[in-house]
């Protein structure tokens, strides 16, 4: 069993920064990459930002320059500095973690609300 608890959400000007964290526990041997996937209302979850245990990241198109992801493998926890934050970034964050076994399914957090709003 993993668990994923987010935190650092809230509301935040245009412009302004947030950072997320995402701290697993449990069995986190089972934990491969991990990520941040996001969800406004009305619309599908998108993806955001993931990175490998070997820190490679990948990002959504949307938040590419502005967002950065990290990871404190020590920790056990993976983090994503949001810049430059416009309303359209609106929405709640979850945070992913892929499983190591194929055939074991991903886990995700409860998530955590970000607003962008003057």
């Amino acid at each position: 069993q993993v668990q994923l608890l987010e935190s650092g959400g809230g509301l935040v000007q245009p412009g302004g920064s947030l950072r997320l964290s995402c701290a697993a526990s449990g069995s986190i041997f089972s934990i491969n990459a991990m990520g941040w996937y996001r969800q406004a209302p009305g619309k599908e979850r998108e993806f955001v930002a993931s990175i490998s245990r070997a820190t490679i990241a990948n990002y959504g198109d949307s938040v590419k320059g502005r967002f950065t992801i990290s990871r404190d493998n020590a920790k056990n926890t993976v983090y994503v500095q949001m810049n430059s934050l416009k309303p359209e970034d609106t929405a709640v964050y979850y945070c992913k973690a892929w499983a190591t076994k194929p055939r074991q399914p991903d886990y995700w957090g409860q998530g955590t609300q970000v607003t962008v709003s003057s």
